[in-house]
């Protein structure tokens, strides 16, 4: 293995992370999985071409069995059978990571993925932090003298990494001058330098799965985990995974998500941003029917959305598996007491619609909103540590209900089209800043919301929509119109020296992804190779 760009010197103590021994693990895997994985993908873009050609997803008659018969996950480990309020953000810088270990929820999702921005720093000290957070030794001194160290006082949330999706690459570790999978870096360098102190402190290495779009990509995760617990030896399930349920095809084969990963399996989460996305970008030439309207617009309690949902807690309940609800994005503003009460009014009544729904536990995207999740999920659960035992045997949903669209109701407006350049031009700025995870209009934005919001503007284009409130029709000028619009108002509110080195490019790519012929399936792919 060469590692060609190695940044580690910059993370104090980062040559630990990228040991010899570590870089050989992470090469097996790659010997031994990246195959399967470039097959994987490949079969994506084949149903995404036999879509594109008049084709619908449904639920596959080749499993229909696998849905049919009675079978169960493990039991919960100890450390996960109360995910009440799971935290979620980026593992690193590491003063991000101690607030979030200092938080108070049961569990934290550190990511790597979504919320965080790929740099090589990034993701050495990512998991740098995340070894040391297993030790207990996690510690931070900011330029300004203020000590930030992990609370004795509480306990702390049970930690549960995800890594990068299958489809993306790591430029900075090669194998005879390939490129490994994203995911078995951070995977793999994760568990080999965190999963005996795990286990020895009675919890486990345990994994957020993003971006499945198949059964067979868990079957490969499976697979994975399997090898890696022989190569380590630690015991067989000691390694578990929550699967992301964020892409359409995957809503389809929740049961043989859960069936393939067998004694690795825990969960499954509503990642309703990445649902959205992932349905433009599967029917984006589908249709009208397919247009999905300003994202705002588009409430949990729409009928399709309603479905996915329900059908999420179905399956996760039946299986003995947990049902996690979806992110709640509100930002607390301390400065702006009437609007941090109004977010946290929005974040109570998303809760407590996830509660009521047989959700076992949800998602915030800052501390200040931990309480109000748990004091929701408190009333519903009492002192059980989950409902698992809540059948929905109600509920039937059909592919048609997944599939509605239009059942989202809301409009087109320009209102939207310019927050979705402007989300898209600025959150694409700080991803190239180092910064996954950008508070922006009291919102958490993160990858999946720019990549809604590039993907809205690329399909309303395509097809021609009228703005339902000034009537114009979109078309490239007005979008490079606007566009030229909203990047102004962004120049005029940071210093010339970063919008030269981040809004500039930014606003490149955001105009290339929206304006081109062709779909570019993810946002991170061209805009990892303009990272430093």
């Amino acid at each position: 293995m060469t590692i060609e760009f190695a940044r580690a010197i910059d993370v104090p103590d980062g040559e630990e992370i990228l040991s010899g021994e570590a870089l050989a693990f992470v090469e097996e895997l790659h010997r031994r999985f990246d195959r399967r994985r470039r097959g994987l993908l490949a079969a994506r873009a084949d149903r995404r071409e036999r879509i594109a050609e008049g084709g619908r997803l449904d639920f596959l008659p080749e499993t229909r069995e696998i849905r049919e018969r009675e079978w169960q996950v493990p039991p919960a480990p100890e450390a996960l059978l109360d995910r009440r309020v799971e935290i979620t953000g980026p593992a690193s810088p590491p003063k991000m990571a101690i607030n979030a270990l200092n938080s108070g929820a049961r569990v934290w999702l550190a990511d790597l993925e979504d919320a965080s921005s790929p740099t090589w720093g990034n993701v050495v000290g990512s998991i740098l932090n995340l070894r040391e957070a297993a030790r207990g030794t996690l510690a931070f001194t900011s330029p300004e003298g203020r000590a930030y160290t992990l609370r004795t006082d509480i306990r702390r949330p049970t930690v549960v990494t995800r890594p990068r999706g299958w489809h993306l690459s790591e430029r900075h570790v090669l194998v005879d001058g390939e490129r490994v999978s994203g995911s078995l870096v951070d995977f793999g360098l994760h568990v080999f330098h965190t999963a005996a102190q795990l286990l020895e402190n009675g919890h486990g290495p345990y994994y957020y799965l993003p971006k499945l779009e198949s059964h067979l990509e868990a079957r490969l995760w499976n697979d994975v985990f399997t090898f890696t617990e022989g190569h380590l030896g630690i015991s067989a399930g000691s390694i578990r995974a929550t699967v992301l349920i964020e892409t359409i095809p995957a809503a389809f084969e929740m049961d043989e998500i859960l069936f393939e990963l067998r004694e690795h399996a825990s969960g499954l989460n509503a990642g309703r941003w990445d649902y959205l996305f992932s349905l433009i970008k599967v029917f984006r030439d589908a249709g009208p029917e397919f247009i999905v309207p300003d994202r705002a617009s588009v409430s949990m309690t729409a009928p399709l959305m309603r479905a996915y949902t329900d059908l999420l807690v179905q399956t996760c309940h039946r299986r003995g598996a947990m049902a996690i609800g979806g992110m709640a994005a509100f930002v607390p503003n301390r400065a702006d007491p009437e609007a941090t009460a109004a977010a946290i009014e929005k974040v109570r009544a998303d809760k407590t619609r996830e509660a009521n729904d047989g959700f076992d536990g949800s998602w915030v995207a800052h501390p200040d909103l931990v309480p109000v999740c748990r004091e929701v999920f408190d009333a519903v659960l009492d002192d059980r540590p989950n409902q698992i035992d809540r059948q929905r045997r109600e509920v039937e949903v059909t592919a048609e209900q997944l599939l509605d669209v239009a059942s989202a109701g809301g409009e087109v407006t320009e209102a939207g089209l310019r927050t979705n350049l402007s989300v898209g031009v600025a959150y694409t700025a700080a991803w190239l800043a180092g910064n996954g995870a950008v508070a922006l209009h009291n919102l958490m934005e993160d990858a999946a919301t720019a990549e809604i919001s590039r993907s809205q503007v690329w399909q309303h284009l395509q097809h021609r929509v009228v703005l339902a409130d000034t009537g114009r029709t979109m078309t490239p000028e007005l979008v490079r119109a606007v566009l030229a619009e909203e990047v102004e108002l962004l120049r005029t509110e940071v210093p010339p020296e970063r919008y030269a080195a981040y809004y500039e490019p930014a606003a490149s790519l955001i105009a290339d992804l929206c304006l081109g012929a062709d779909y570019v399936d993810f946002l991170t792919l061209p805009a990892y190779e303009l990272l430093e």
